[in-house]
């Protein structure tokens, strides 16, 4: 029996007969052919997303759409830069890594923003001389580095500010950015923003383009984008009051959340850019300013649901709970180093039986992984088939977003490779670390 099994994965994944294919390959020939752990990236899907996001936005904003900037921290590598650029979208990046690998897949400059709230002199040297479109300054140090850089490389940089609305988005601690007590921006409320547009507005080096926002991940309600909009919007008034023009541009960044569990439902980009698009123009209408470019950061919402990993199990072991009560463990062959989200902040994933049909009653089960720790968990709660045994395969959805790019070493364990798969072929486009990898840094 076949099934539809979107939001959580992507929309060539099947499950026939009890076995996983994605694109017609079956999981039991992906694991044979690549071993396991492995992620696998769904092209087709990754592509569609990025397009939509890209058509929804020029869809709300018409002529004033911005820029889609892909979130490169969600997932990066150089074959998925090179979708990017065929795309026709942006990138944002936060780390000189993630601009060498944007760059090295063929990202064009004035289409990377650079991000990151501690960019060494060194980033912001290597940003400014590759000529990216946008520098988006986190704090006082960072004008006066922009600047400096600028001024010797004899250019003029274009800049943005981010900065903190004061929102309390429902969304983990550890994930929440647009709050006043984080690391992240200049405060509005507390009129550091205010004092960062006079000091940039001072430099004749930096090019101030605009302001920026981004209030935390996997947020599922539109109204705090709405909140942060309109607050900006607020600050842009203020700003053309003061000087006498207006600032071009806008960044209301990303954090649109996905499913990962049965029962969730992915944020719908019409959904959230229709609310943005009606709350912009409202709040431009009222100052009477301008729509200025909207730009946005979709990151987890494209390769998310776009990759699954595969495990093969090693071992499993019944226990006996102090309300004498049972639990299964499943152990796989990967682990927290592989998927850190749910040991950081308790994320939840589900998981399936990939290789065969099973008829097996199912019971408690918490599938874990191989690493020397209690906290190696990569589903603490979920009913599973009891028959589960060594050498089945089991794949978990959605882990494109923060699964490789959070990968370790914990254990020398060597990170596992992403394999892309499109029109039913499959091609390594990041390989697996081997053990020379691991001893490469040892002098």
């Amino acid at each position: 029996m076949s099934k539809n099994l979107q939001p959580l994965w992507s929309k060539n994944v099947t499950i026939n007969n009890g076995v996983l294919t994605c694109s017609g390959i079956s999981a039991t020939a992906l694991a044979s052919e690549f071993k396991t752990p492995a992620f696998f990236l769904d092209e087709d899907d990754f592509r569609t997303r990025a397009l939509h996001w890209n058509s929804e936005l020029s869809k709300a904003f018409g002529p004033q759409a911005g820029r889609v900037y892909y979130a490169a921290k969600a997932f990066i590598c150089v074959e998925v830069a090179r979708w990017i650029e065929d795309l026709g979208i942006g990138i944002d990046v936060c780390t000189g890594g993630e601009l060498a690998v944007a760059l090295k897949g063929g990202i064009k400059a004035e289409n990377i923003e650079v991000h990151g709230n501690n960019k060494s002199v060194d980033e912001i040297e290597q940003a400014v001389a590759a000529g990216v479109g946008a520098i988006v300054i986190d704090s006082l140090f960072e004008i006066e580095r922009v600047a400096a850089a600028a001024q010797s490389a004899g250019k003029t940089q274009r800049v943005l500010l981010r900065l903190t609305p004061g929102i309390e988005a429902h969304t983990h601690e550890s994930i929440a950015t647009a709050h006043e007590d984080v690391k992240f921006g200049f405060s509005i409320a507390s009129g550091a923003a205010w004092q960062a547009i006079v000091e940039t507005k001072k430099h004749a080096s930096l090019e101030l383009r605009g302001l920026h926002s981004h209030i935390g991940s996997q947020i599922f309600q539109t109204e705090p984008f709405a909140i942060a909009a309109d607050r900006l919007i607020e600050l842009l008034a203020k700003f053309n009051s003061e000087f006498g023009q207006q600032l071009p541009e806008l960044d209301l960044g990303g954090g649109y959340g996905i499913a990962y569990l049965d029962n969730e439902s992915e944020i719908q980009a019409s959904d959230v850019l229709g609310t943005l698009a009606k709350v912009v123009k409202d709040s431009c209408a009222k100052h009477s300013l301008n729509v200025p470019k909207i730009s946005i950061e979709p990151g987890r919402t494209i390769v998310g649901p776009s990759m699954f990993t595969l495990y093969t199990v090693g071992t499993t072991k019944v226990v006996t709970l102090e309300n004498a009560s049972t639990r299964n463990y499943v152990s796989v062959d990967g682990g927290m180093s592989d998927n850190l989200r749910t040991a950081l902040y308790g994320a939840e994933y589900t998981a399936v039986l990939a290789n065969r049909e099973s008829t097996a009653k199912k019971i408690a089960t918490r599938i874990v992984g191989k690493h020397c720790e209690t906290g190696d968990i990569i589903i603490k709660d979920i009913d599973f088939p009891a028959d589960v045994i060594p050498g089945d395969l089991l794949a978990t959805p959605a882990t494109g977003a923060y699964g490789r790019s959070m990968a370790t070493n914990y254990n020398h364990i060597s990170r596992p490779p992403v394999v892309a798969i499109k029109d039913g072929k499959a091609r390594v486009i990041l390989r697996r670390e081997s053990i020379e990898d691991l001893l490469r840094l040892d002098i």
